[in-house]
């Protein structure tokens, strides 16, 4: 049952992906095409943020069939990061579409040839790529939410920074056309790929986190204490790490408990741990529950423990 479960969520996010990928298609070539046509380097520099698009959605559909492989001698924690790799990998792509854009924008500000005002077809193309943008947006990001992919929903957060791309070109048409000076054509496109590169460089540094085993929300680990409070029969929870695999989280943890126990009845409250937090964190991977005689806790070199007088709580 888990199986065709697992399976139903691979094919919805492929069919999101591809959908992705027809959509931005389209939508790149008929940006492409206006500006060359129309002669606006701000609708082309949009034209090739749409085609980025295109790559990142590709990407996203070969990696969520990596993500489906099963565990193995070589990969036992299974294939879910792959995810992180191929967000850095789109991070790249997107960083090098917003300098492609950068330097063509820099060289139409820089060059002494006379600028002609863009075509109406122009403002035409850009008033209907924000519409189809932002219905894509949802959609990804609806699907994301179904099938708790991060990736889906990174994109879709990335297509809705898209129409915020296109509506500035809109802007910088408007102008261009009211005060007819097309130079802000040329300033928009400047501006949209200073924006694409820091957005490239954010995603960049966010993929860090799982690929360092860290977590982006460090309050889980008050949910981790919070769960543990609620068992009977343990105590100091401490030596707690968390990292993210797949947008999911392995969790690791040491806590107290009476020495005097058989090995059945010590199995059975590290299932109570393990069913509480698996309650209060949905998004759990797995979870390793390590007991200890009372007062035998080592000295901790590494992990979380909980915040109480006379401990400092930190990170070791």
């Amino acid at each position: 049952m888990e199986s065709t479960g697992q399976h139903n969520i691979q094919k919805q996010i492929l069919r999101a992906s591809y959908g992705s990928i027809i959509g931005n298609g389209l939508l790149s070539a008929a940006k492409l095409v206006a500006g060359a046509v129309s002669g606006s380097s701000a609708v082309v520099s949009d034209g090739i943020d749409s085609a980025s698009d295109v790559a990142v959605s590709a990407v996203i559909a070969v990696t969520a069939k990596i993500m489906e492989k099963r565990p193995n001698a070589r990969y036992a924690y299974g294939y879910a990061k792959a995810e992180s790799i191929a967000t850095k990998i789109l991070s790249m792509v997107i960083f090098f579409a917003g300098g492609q854009m950068l330097f063509s924008a820099v060289g139409h500000l820089l060059s002494k040839e006379p600028r002609e005002m863009p075509g109406t077809i122009a403002i035409y193309v850009t008033a209907a790529s924000i519409v189809c943008k932002l219905l894509l947006s949802l959609y990804q990001t609806s699907a994301g939410r179904k099938t708790g992919s991060s990736m889906l929903i990174a994109n879709g957060i990335n297509m809705r920074n898209d129409v915020i791309i296109s509506l500035s070109v809109l802007v910088g048409l408007f102008f261009s056309f009211v005060l007819e000076m097309p130079v802000f054509d040329s300033i928009t496109a400047l501006l949209v790929s200073c924006f694409i590169i820091r957005s490239a460089i954010k995603i960049f540094m966010d993929s860090n986190v799982e690929l360092m085993d860290g977590v982006k929300d460090t309050s889980i680990y008050q949910k981790i204490f919070d769960a543990i409070s609620t068992v009977e029969g343990v105590s100091n929870p401490h030596r707690v790490r968390s990292r993210s695999i797949g947008g999911k989280y392995m969790i690791t943890l040491d806590v107290e408990a009476s020495g005097d126990m058989t090995l059945s009845q010590a199995h059975a409250l590290a299932n109570r741990v393990e069913q509480n937090i698996r309650s209060s964190i949905p998004e759990v991977y797995d979870i390793v529950v390590h007991l200890e005689p009372y007062g035998t806790c080592p000295e901790d070199v590494y992990g979380v423990e909980e915040k109480s007088p006379g401990k400092s709580g930190q990170t070791q």
